[in-house]
């Protein structure tokens, strides 16, 4: 006679989860072992007996042990990995938060903390007919019972990692409370009606409140730490009559991500300028400066503060610059092989002009502090000035405009030429006297790099020339001019294969011979990416070497259509060809190409 097998026990049979039972349903879905399942129970039964484990959940347990997942040989079972699994024996969906799309200020009304904390809940999501819970219990569904007629709405439950559950209570809701706290310290005495506009400008209620208050400490730590968790490249204060918005700027997209009452607002305005050195008192001018923090990881971070006055108060920019960004290899920058070639062959010359182009957020600052970092060698002496010094770099020798001392691009340049230098960067050419110093420090055995705010590379020589930089100067020292621009790149969780309309590829790559690739893929949005289908980004280039046949080119009649047509039949490949050619790798999308790099000239 052979004995069956006991079957494992139900999921949930007692309402919360239990290892035992959580252990013996992977087991017999074929994601552990016996042996991994007999391993983890003598591990966890001395901790459980000495009742220092008996609040930790079961997935939490079995996910830091880090077993593999034998339904998905070389994959670790995580625990985002068992959240997914159980959403699916308990029937409910699974949920990836995302806490960007939390209403911070209505979900934490619901339910208090403690309540939510003893159900392991979190709500995700308000209407005005249902609320949406994220549980790591799904078989214990009391509670919601009890809440549907309390709340009256439907309550609508999903299935969450239990560490994510954990973390964004104690997160929503601390930040919550601190504001609500800000705010009533700020109330009892602010002021109980402003008459006009410039009473409000005037008022500003940051005094009121204080910026060493605790309450504004933790809003302003916790904003900080939210913004580098969530990949955020800026953080906008935009202080507004009722209620003052943060955004985030992640993958080149505005997120709003909370709302702060505008006393609590002004608070938080002023502790960041404290942190970042401005003068708290002035609020009428606009004030530039940086604060260096760590972020949860221990990694050092850098932020480029902006201040400016508007209707309502100070508008508030923190620019977030990761140090790793700027150590970054030529490939990693987007260069191809070619490109990487040619752009050495630039930068590493002795002497002359090598100009990046492209809009305001296009990368630039990416890639001249990256090829800086590559070409300071100790043998070399590498100076800057700059407005403002985007990123402190100790192999760097920096100096930042002054326009209250009359120390603007020009003289910068005038005083590193006194510096005995090899490299120069210029942060911007804006005028024809920097201009002029920049074409002198070329003529005297220096490699100049600098930025211009030019659409393609071409229209760089047009714009020197309009400057009143004379021709033959410009022939004689330019060595090469740089366009880029910054792609989305596809979520790889959730991009899908689509066929691409031939006549618009033909379109996109019209004069170059560019084969209509065989797969392309489309965005689709997932937890990931935020649901826009793209996560990350990569620069594309076009780069334009000068030869002699352009350099004869750049006289005093010059045509900016006859160069454009000899830079292409040297080689040049414009910008949308090599969106065009990332779109054929599969990096990035056709409806992002178009948004970027549009068709029409």
């Amino acid at each position: 006679m052979v004995t069956q097998p006991n079957p494992p026990m139900p999921l949930g049979r007692r309402g919360r989860l239990e290892l035992d039972e959580v252990l013996a349903a992977l087991v017999a879905d074929g994601r552990l072992t016996a042996d991994d399942a007999r391993l983890l129970r003598s591990r966890s039964r001395p901790q459980r007996a000495a009742r220092s484990t008996i609040d930790i959940h079961p997935l939490v347990l079995i996910g830091n042990a880090e077993f593999e997942d034998r339904a998905s040989p070389g994959r670790p079972l995580s625990v985002e990995r068992l959240a997914e699994w159980l959403a699916g024996k308990a029937g409910l969906p699974y949920l990836r938060i995302d806490p960007t799309k939390i209403d911070v200020a209505r979900v934490t009304q619901i339910v208090s903390q403690a309540y939510a904390q003893r159900h392991r809940i979190l709500p995700v999501n308000v209407t005005p007919e249902a609320v949406t819970f994220a549980s790591a219990e799904p078989f214990d569904s009391n509670w919601a019972k009890d809440l549907a007629p309390m709340l009256r709405r439907d309550v609508h439950r999903v299935v969450a990692n239990p560490v994510e559950i954990h973390r964004y209570l104690a997160q929503l809701y601390g930040v919550q409370r601190s504001v609500q706290l800000a705010r009533e310290a700020g109330s009892e005495n602010a002021p109980s009606a402003i008459l006009n506009f410039e009473q409000l400008v005037e008022l500003g209620n940051g005094g009121e409140l204080g910026a060493d208050d605790r309450h504004v400490v933790n809003i302003v730590d916790w904003l900080l730490q939210y913004a580098f968790e969530q990949r955020a490249s800026d953080i906008h204060l935009e202080p507004r009559r009722e209620m003052g918005r943060v955004r985030f700027r992640i993958d080149g997209v505005l997120h709003s991500v909370f709302e702060l009452p505008p006393q609590v607002q002004s608070a938080v305005t002023a502790r960041i300028k404290i942190l970042a050195r401005m003068d708290v008192a002035e609020r009428r001018r606009p004030q530039d400066g940086r604060i260096k923090t760590r972020s949860s990881g221990g990694r050092e971070v850098e932020l480029r503060i902006s201040a400016m006055p508007t209707a309502f108060g100070e508008k508030v920019v923190m620019r977030i610059f990761d140090p790793d960004i700027v150590v970054r290899s030529y490939a990693e920058l987007g260069f191809d092989a070619h490109e990487e070639v040619l752009w050495r062959s630039l930068v590493e010359r002795p002497h002359g002009i090598v100009l990046v182009t492209g809009p305001t957020g296009s990368g630039k600052t990416t890639t001249l502090y990256s090829t800086l970092k590559h070409l300071a060698r100790p043998e070399l002496n590498v100076c800057t000035i700059e407005d403002p010094i985007e990123m402190v770099a100790p192999e760097l020798n920096q100096m930042q405009v002054q326009p209250a001392l009359d120390l603007d691009f020009a003289a910068g340049v005038r005083t590193l030429l006194r510096q005995d230098p090899d490299i120069i960067m210029v942060g911007e050419i804006r005028d024809l006297e920097t201009a002029h110093m920049a074409v002198q420090a070329a003529l005297t055995g220096h490699l100049v790099l600098s930025t211009l705010h030019t659409n393609d590379s071409a229209s760089a020589i047009t714009r020197l020339l309009d400057l009143g930089v004379p021709h033959y100067l410009v022939q004689s020292t330019l060595a090469g001019v740089v366009a880029q621009r910054l792609l989305r790149t596809l979520c790889p969780h959730c991009k899908r294969e689509s066929r691409l309309d031939q006549a618009l590829w033909r379109s996109l790559t019209q004069g170059y011979e560019l084969p209509l690739p065989a797969r392309t893929f489309e965005p689709v949005g997932c937890v990931e990416c935020r649901h826009t289908g793209y996560r990350g980004r990569i620069a594309v280039y076009e780069m334009l070497a000068l030869n002699p046949a352009l350099r004869a080119s750049i006289d005093a009649a010059f045509d900016l259509g006859t160069f454009g047509d000899l830079a292409r039949r040297a080689g040049l490949r414009p910008l949308r060809v090599a969106g065009a050619a990332a779109i054929a790798r599969g990096v990035t999308g056709l409806e992002e190409v178009l948004a970027v790099l549009p068709l029409v000239e």
